[in-house]
């Protein structure tokens, strides 16, 4: 999951960063059949969500790891770097899953 974030502080623009965070998405059928998936952060405590495809399951992590760095920069919370599971950039990339 890549998220670019910044900051305005004061008028100035604090420089953005990349985070790049490793998500686990798994198969999660409701009783009666139907297809659903279940997808999470392990690294963000609480960093959750679902869909009925991959797609959006993917689509709806995405907005809860970008609420949940906001949320930690505006609390002045440290994001930790690990090789496996998350890499911070001092300049923008993309990611695509496919």
């Amino acid at each position: 999951m890549n998220i670019n974030t910044h900051q305005i502080i004061k008028g100035k623009v604090k420089k953005m960063k990349t985070y790049l965070f490793k998500v686990v998405l798994e198969e999660d059928p409701f009783e009666d059949g139907r297809m659903a998936y279940h997808v999470f952060c392990p690294t963000l405590k609480g960093a959750s969500t679902w869909g009925y495809t991959k797609e959006e399951a993917l689509k709806n992590i995405r907005e809860v790891v970008e609420m949940t760095v906001e949320s930690m920069i505006e609390h002045k919370e440290k994001i930790i770097e690990t090789p496996e599971e998350v890499q911070i950039f001092s300049e923008p990339k993309v990611a695509v899953t496919v």
